[in-house]
C-alpha cells in the first residue's frame, strides 16, 4: 500500500499530466508508435544510402519529407482551428499506416527504387504538415494549460525513448532481415495510437470563422501576432535556427559513421540511440521541473550549448568520443525543444494558439529541407565531419546576433526573463 502511494505521488509530482485519462490513452499509444517511427527513420536513411551512396540524394529525402510543412504549414494552422483535433488525428495517423506498409511492401518484394522512396517522403511530408500543428494544440484540450508543459516534456521523453529503442531494434532488424521489416513493423505500430485516439473522450475547441476573414488575413494576423511580442518572436527565431541547423542527424550519422568512422549498421543504430539516451535524459529534466514553467534563458544557454557540441562531433574520431557528444547534443536539444514549445503554448492567446503552432512547426519541421539539402551538400563537398562543424559554427553565430538584436531592443530579452 505505501509503495502504491509512494508510486502515485511520484507521478502526481513529476508526471502529473498522466493523471488525465485522455492524455493516458494518447500517451500509451505514442509509446508503442514512435518506437516503429524510428525504426522506420534508420531503416530509409540506411536504404538510400546503399542504394545511392550519396549524402546529397539522402538529403533530398529528407528535404521532400519536410518541404510540404515549408510550404503549407500556415496554411495548416488555419485548417486545425477549424475542425476537431481528434478526427484530423484519425486521419493523418490512418494514411501514416498504409504510408508505411507501401514503403514495407516495396522493399519486401525488391521492387523498390530511389524515386519511389522520395514520392513516399513527400505524401509523409504533406500529411505531417497537418499532423504536427494538430498534436500540438491537441495537448492543451486534454490536459489543460497547467499541466501543459508536463505533457510537453513526457511528449519529449516518449520520442527520446523510441529514439533509443526504435534504431537498437531497426539495426538488428535491418542486418539479420533487412530494411523492409523495419517498414512493416512500423505500420503495424501505428494500431496502437489510433486506438488510444479512438478513446479520447475531450470537448474540442473549434474557433468559428468570421465572415471577414480569409486563410491569408488569417496567416498575416498570426504573424503579426508573433512579430509584435518579443518572447513569441525571439523564441520562434531561435527555433529556426535550430531547427535549420541542428536536427540534421539523419542525413550526417549515418554518413559519419559510414565514411568517416569506417562502421556498419550496428555502429550507426547505436550513435542514433546515444542520441536518443541524451534526449531521454534532457525530456525527464524537463519533465521534473516543469511546475516552474519555461523560461526564455533556458533556451537560450541550450542554442548555444548544441552549437558547441556540433563543432566538437565533427572534430571526433572514435565512436565513444562521438557517442557522448551526440549524447550531449541531444540533452540540449530536447531541452531546448521542450522549453520553446512550452513558450509559445503557454504565452499565446487561445485564439492564435494553432496558427502560433503551425508558424512553430513551419520553422522547427518546416526548415529541415533547406538545413538538410545544405547539410548533404557540405557532407558531399567536405565530408560529415566538416558539415557537422560547419551548422555549429553557423548556429552559434546565428544563435548569438538573434540574442544580441534582442538585448539592444526596450522591454526585450531582459524584461521578458525576468517576468
Amino acid at each position: 500500500m505505501n509503495m502504491r502511494m509512494a508510486g502515485a505521488g511520484f507521478i502526481d509530482r513529476h508526471f502529473h499530466a498522466l493523471t488525465h485519462r485522455n492524455y493516458r490513452y494518447l500517451w500509451l499509444g505514442q509509446c508503442v508508435s514512435l518506437i516503429g517511427t524510428w525504426m522506420q527513420n534508420i531503416g530509409q536513411s540506411w536504404l538510400v544510402l546503399t542504394i545511392t551512396g550519396s549524402p546529397l540524394k539522402l538529403g533530398m529525402v529528407a528535404a521532400c519529407q519536410f518541404l510540404p510543412i515549408l510550404l503549407f504549414s500556415l496554411f495548416a494552422g488555419v485548417v486545425v482551428d477549424r475542425f476537431p483535433k481528434k478526427k484530423i488525428l484519425l486521419v493523418t495517423q490512418s494514411v501514416s499506416m498504409v504510408l508505411a506498409f507501401t514503403l514495407a511492401a516495396l522493399v519486401l518484394t525488391d521492387t523498390v527504387r530511389y524515386e519511389f522512396i522520395l514520392i513516399l517522403a513527400l505524401l509523409l511530408g504533406l500529411n505531417n504538415t497537418l499532423d504536427l500543428p494538430t498534436r500540438q494544440a491537441f495537448n492543451i484540450e486534454i490536459v489543460g494549460k497547467e499541466d501543459l508543459m508536463n505533457a510537453i516534456a513526457l511528449n519529449s521523453t516518449t520520442f527520446n525513448m523510441a529514439r533509443i529503442v526504435g534504431p537498437s531494434i531497426g539495426a538488428v532488424m535491418m542486418a539479420w532481415l533487412g530494411a523492409g521489416w523495419c517498414f512493416l513493423l512500423n505500420g503495424i505500430s501505428f494500431i496502437a495510437v489510433i486506438y488510444g485516439i479512438i478513446h479520447i473522450q475531450t470537448a474540442p475547441y473549434v474557433r468559428k470563422k468570421t465572415s471577414r476573414e480569409g486563410i491569408l488575413e488569417e496567416i498575416k494576423d498570426g504573424i503579426l501576432y508573433i512579430a509584435r511580442d518579443p518572447l513569441l518572436a525571439q523564441t520562434v527565431l531561435l527555433v529556426t535556427v535550430i531547427g535549420t541547423l541542428a536536427f540534421n542527424f539523419n542525413v550526417l550519422i549515418p554518413v559519419f559513421t559510414r565514411n568517416v568512422l569506417q562502421m556498419g549498421e550496428t555502429t550507426y543504430g547505436t550513435l542514433m540511440s546515444c542520441l536518443g539516451v541524451g534526449s531521454f535524459a534532457g525530456a525527464l529534466t524537463m519533465s521534473f521541473r516543469s511546475k516552474q514553467g519555461p523560461k526564455l534563458k533556458i533556451s537560450i544557454v541550450a542554442s548555444l550549448v548544441v552549437a558547441g557540441c556540433l563543432i566538437l562531433t565533427g572534430l571526433s574520431t572514435s565512436v565513444i568520443a562521438c557517442g557522448a557528444l551526440l549524447a550531449l547534443t541531444g540533452f540540449f536539444n530536447i531541452t531546448f525543444a521542450t522549453n520553446s514549445n512550452s513558450n509559445l503554448q503557454m504565452n499565446a492567446k487561445e485564439e492564435y494558439r494553432a496558427r502560433v503552432m503551425s508558424v512553430y512547426s513551419l520553422v522547427f519541421a518546416g526548415s529541415t529541407p533547406i538545413g538538410s539539402l545544405f547539410a548533404g551538400y557540405v557532407a558531399d563537398r567536405f565530408g560529415a565531419n566538416g558539415a557537422f562543424i560547419g551548422c555549429g559554427v553557423l548556429t552559434g553565430i546565428l544563435c548569438l546576433i538573434i540574442i544580441w538584436n534582442y538585448r539592444r531592443k526596450k522591454g526585450g530579452i531582459q524584461a521578458v526573463a525576468a517576468e
